[in-house]
């Protein structure tokens, strides 16, 4: 049986450091550890080094949004050195105290080269489910605003297409890689960021509607590369007898 195609890669994002603003890519290298360069750098809040979750988020911090990461050398991210650019318009390497310094009282900067998710290193969320929620929150939400690494046209038209797809392997370009999990969600979402105004009508509907769950996490099965404009196909299991 041939594989299902279920959908087209419409945006590629990634967030070189955690919670700041993404990178919009036209092609990405995919590796066991989510997208080159993606989230390898994170702020972490002073005191909660020991917590399970010690992160300087959007959630702490809605205006992280507005500092915009970039590397100096694109075509070797995970070997280039990683600048911020910060409201003010000036540009600090992501390691110098005084970018620290603009986030808060005690705040530093780690970088785990495996890369600092959550979960697991890929997030995927289709059209369809972002506007599946705008009808029910009753506003025009941006996919940003859910930062996903793959936003994926779906081929069929009901919302929340990539439910069903938990647990199957999908191969994007020359990547192929495992559904987990849906997306669990915090008010982080609650967070607009084009200017950083907070509804929270997002993340009660998401919890009321979709048992906090929105958009789906995945884990590389075959490092590959995925370019906007790739086709997307559910892959069907074959049996090798």
């Amino acid at each position: 049986m041939a594989d299902q195609r279920v959908g087209t890669v419409h945006e590629l994002r990634r967030y070189p450091v955690k919670s700041m603003a993404a990178e919009s890519l036209r092609s990405a290298a995919v590796s066991w550890h989510g997208l080159a360069g993606d989230r390898r750098w994170a702020f972490v809040r002073p005191r909660m080094e020991r917590s399970g979750f010690p992160w300087l988020t959007i959630r702490e911090k809605p205006d992280l949004w507005r500092f915009e990461p970039y590397f100096l050398d694109p075509d070797d991210v995970e070997g280039s050195k990683t600048m911020v650019k910060i409201p003010d318009g000036a540009d600090l390497e992501v390691a110098d105290p005084e970018l620290a310094r603009h986030l808060g009282e005690g705040v530093r900067v780690i970088k785990q080269y495996g890369g600092v998710f959550d979960t697991f290193p890929l997030s995927m969320l289709t059209i369809q489910s972002v506007e599946g929620l705008s009808r029910l929150v009753g506003q025009s939400l941006a996919p940003l605003r859910f930062r996903p690494n793959i936003l994926i046209n779906a081929c069929e038209s009901d919302s929340f297409p990539e439910d069903r797809w938990t647990g199957a392997i999908l191969r994007i370009g020359s990547l192929r890689c495992r559904v987990d999990v849906r997306d669990k969600r915090c008010v982080m979402v609650n967070v607009d960021p084009s200017n950083v105004f907070s509804n929270s009508d997002v993340f009660r509907v998401i919890v009321k509607e979709r048992n906090a769950r929105f958009g789906v996490y995945g884990s590389t099965v075959e490092p590959g590369e995925v370019s906007v404009g790739d086709p997307v196909f559910l892959e069907t299991w074959r049996s090798t007898e």
